[in-house]
C-alpha cells in the first residue's frame, strides 16, 4: 500500500485525505533526488529533507563533496558530465520512483571559471543538461535549481530585485544565468516545474560534520588566516560605503536550506521556471564581519588593507520581498549566528 502511494504524483496525494490518515507525519513525504548531495549547502538541505521523513537519493562524484556529510544516505557516485550519465540518472529516477530533484551539482569558484571558461561551461552547463535529458526521459517535471547572485554581474544597490538586469561579468555568472534560460525553455517543452534561488552570500553551519570546507568564500578565507597566524585582508577601504569597505548579504546555510524546503513544498503551484533571490535584505561589511570574528573568537584582529579587486561592486544586497510574498519564506539568523555557528563548526573540527 505504501509502495504505490509513494509512487502517486506529489499533487495527487498531497489533496489525498485518505493517503494523510495512513501515512500521518510522513502524508507529505517526497521522493526526492539531489546532485551535489554531499557538498556543503547539498549536505544541509539532505539533512533537512530527510529529518521531516523525505526518501533522498543523493548523486555526487565526490570531486568536492564529502560522503560523511551523509552518512547513511543512498549515494551514487556518477558524474553528470559522462558519456553515459543521462541514462544512468534516469534509471535511477524510475527505479527508485523519484518525482522531484534539487540540482545542486556545479562548480562555483569565480577566479576559476575566469581561467578555465570551457571547462566551467562543460561542467556546469553540460551536467545540466546531463539532468534534464534524464528528467525528461523518467518523466519527471519538479525541479529546484541551485543559481546564483553572480548573475547579476555589476548590478548593485542595497535592495537587488529579480526584475534587475542579469549581466554576468564571469563564466561562474553565465553558467548560472544560461542554466535559468535552458531550464525556463525546458518547462516550455515538456511542461517542467522549476524554482531557480538566486543565493547570496552564504555562510556558516549547522554542524561541524557539515562545516564550509572551502576557502572561496569570507568567512572561512578569515579563519585559514587567523588560524594560520596571519592577518585577515581587506581588498580596498576607500569605496562609498559606511566604514569603505564592500557590503555584502550574508544569508545562514540552515536558512538556505529552509528556503529550498519551502520552494520544493511550492512546486505545484509553479507554472514554468520562477526566480527568487535567497537574502535576507541587510548588509554587512567587509570590516564588520572581521570585527563579529573578532568578538566571537575573543582575538584581536588588525586586518591588512590590501588594493581593490577588479569587479568588486561597493554594495550587493538582495531584495527578498519576493521570496517572502509567493512562498513565505524569510531568513531568521544574523550574522552573528552565522559567524558563531561557522567557527564552532570549524574550531572543533
Amino acid at each position: 500500500m505504501c509502495v504505490l502511494l509513494c509512487q502517486a504524483s506529489y499533487a495527487a496525494r498531497r489533496d489525498d485525505p485518505v493517503y494523510v490518515r495512513v501515512l500521518g507525519a510522513y502524508a507529505f513525504m517526497v521522493r526526492i533526488l539531489v546532485t551535489g548531495g554531499a557538498g556543503y549547502i547539498g549536505g544541509h538541505v539532505v539533512r533537512l529533507l530527510r529529518e521531516r521523513g523525505d526518501h533522498v537519493v543523493v548523486i555526487d562524484d565526490l570531486s568536492s563533496g564529502a560522503a560523511r556529510r551523509i552518512d547513511g544516505v543512498d549515494l551514487r557516485a556518477i558524474s553528470l558530465t559522462a558519456p553515459d550519465a543521462a541514462t544512468q540518472v534516469a534509471s535511477v529516477m524510475k527505479r527508485e520512483a523519484l518525482e522531484a530533484v534539487m540540482h545542486f551539482a556545479a562548480r562555483k569558484d569565480v577566479a576559476e571559471s575566469v581561467a578555465r571558461p570551457t571547462w566551467y561551461y562543460r561542467e556546469n552547463l553540460g551536467g545540466l543538461v546531463t539532468l534534464l535529458e534524464a528528467m525528461e526521459l523518467a518523466g519527471l517535471d519538479r525541479l529546484i535549481f541551485s543559481s546564483s547572485a553572480a548573475v547579476y554581474g555589476r548590478t548593485e544597490g542595497a535592495a537587488i530585485t529579480e526584475s534587475d538586469p542579469a549581466l554576468p561579468v564571469n563564466p561562474y555568472g553565465a553558467t548560472k544565468l544560461e542554466g535559468e534560460r535552458l531550464i525556463t525553455a525546458c518547462s516550455r517543452a515538456f511542461g517542467l516545474r522549476a524554482v531557480s534561488l538566486r543565493y547570496f552570500n552564504v555562510g556558516g553551519a549547522a554542524s561541524t560534520d557539515l562545516a564550509d570546507r572551502g576557502a572561496s568564500n569570507l568567512i572561512p578565507m578569515v579563519f585559514d588566516r587567523v588560524r594560520s597566524g596571519r592577518p585577515p585582508q581587506i581588498f580596498g577601504d576607500d569605496y562609498p560605503t559606511p566604514d569603505g569597505t564592500c557590503v555584502r548579504d550574508f544569508v545562514h546555510v540552515v536558512d538556505l536550506a529552509e528556503a529550498h524546503i519551502a520552494a520544493l513544498d511550492h512546486l505545484d503551484a509553479v507554472e514554468g521556471n520562477r526566480v527568487f533571490n535567497v537574502g535576507t535584505g541587510t548588509g554587512t561589511s567587509v570590516r564588520e564581519v572581521i570585527q563579529t570574528v573578532a568578538a566571537v573568537t575573543g582575538m584581536k584582529l588588525r586586518p591588512e588593507i590590501s588594493a581593490r579587486r577588479v569587479g568588486d561592486p561597493a554594495w550587493v544586497v538582495a531584495s527578498p520581498a519576493l521570496i517572502d510574498e509567493v512562498i513565505g519564506w524569510r531568513s531568521s539568523r544574523s550574522i552573528v549566528d552565522i559567524v558563531e555557528s561557522a567557527w564552532r563548526a570549524q574550531h572543533a573540527s
